[in-house]
């Protein structure tokens, strides 16, 4: 099923992002995880891509794989390209094709001030274009509700993601962020614009303060007062910390789902447990 296709009967969507394990990890863990995650029925889950630095057997592409065909879940297979010649990217699309991966969620990548990246695909929308030509795949694409940390403001922020959508992006995913008001206020500009596709609001909970503020800083989302309080008062006590994140990422959704986002994208970070509070918490509230 096409990612879209998904919206289609006016539901709020439930998804969940994983990403492979590293390389120093277990094959095991990933289908621990899956177990679990699968069992909560995500409308999709997405995994991250895995370019090279993954565990033997558990690229992007395998796991997207083993979602769809073991555990009968949608899945998206993210795609980096700022590592990528056009050659790479027409192997890509063989590979897709051939284990039957539908939906793929297109990116830029970070840049690596330590290795050059290539010429053939500058920004998503390169990717999207390139192949939507030569595919019949469903591309979905990222969106920043502060405005990508490169971009100048907002304005010009959405401005390049509606050249993303105009090559072919038929759904949105959002960066995390902690004020609701900004996913607000980034929607209404995103309307605006004409940018009519859905938009899940990522949602990240908070349970591990460093984690969290080292995601902030490679993310560049704000952090507002309540939330500071929160990690003040419980950043030193780990159990307490992981309790009060779930309760602050389950009143983002309720809130979010009260405004009529059209999704919730849970960046789970392979946490079983915290996917499965969260969950449980909100499940009356999304049907």
């Amino acid at each position: 099923m096409r990612i879209p296709d998904l919206f289609k009967n006016g539901k709020t969507v439930f998804s969940f992002e994983i990403f492979p394990p590293k390389k120093d990890g277990s094959i095991d863990t990933i289908y621990k995880t899956l177990d679990e995650l699968t069992d909560l029925h995500p409308d999709f889950i997405s995994v991250t891509y895995g370019a090279g630095g993954s565990l033997p057997g558990c690229s992007t592409r395998e796991i997207v794989t083993i979602i769809k065909e073991k555990y009968h879940t949608e899945s998206i297979a993210h795609l980096t390209c700022v590592n990528s010649t056009r050659e790479d990217i027409d192997e890509k699309i063989k590979e897709f094709e051939q284990y039957g991966i539908e939906n793929v969620l297109a990116l830029r990548g970070d840049i690596n001030p330590d290795v050059p990246p290539k010429e053939d695909f500058k920004h998503a929308s390169d990717l999207i274009e390139y192949m939507k030509q030569r595919s019949n795949l469903s591309f979905s694409g990222a969106c920043y509700p502060e405005g990508h940390l490169e971009s100048e403001s907002l304005d010009k922020d959405i401005e390049n993601l509606k050249r993303k959508v105009d090559a072919g992006a038929t759904h949105l995913i959002s960066q995390l962020f902690f004020d609701n008001d900004c996913f607000y206020r980034f929607l209404e500009k995103a309307r605006a614009a004409g940018i009519t596709v859905p938009i899940e609001a990522g949602i990240m909970p908070c349970v591990n303060a460093k984690q969290i503020q080292r995601m902030v800083g490679l993310c560049g989302a704000s952090l507002p007062h309540k939330f500071t309080r929160l990690i003040g008062k419980f950043g030193e006590n780990p159990e307490a910390m992981r309790d009060a994140g779930i309760a602050y990422a389950n009143e983002q959704i309720i809130d979010l789902v009260s405004g009529g986002a059209d999704g919730i994208h849970l960046y789970t970070m392979n946490n079983p447990y915290v996917a499965r509070k969260i969950s449980e918490a909100v499940a009356n509230v999304l049907n």
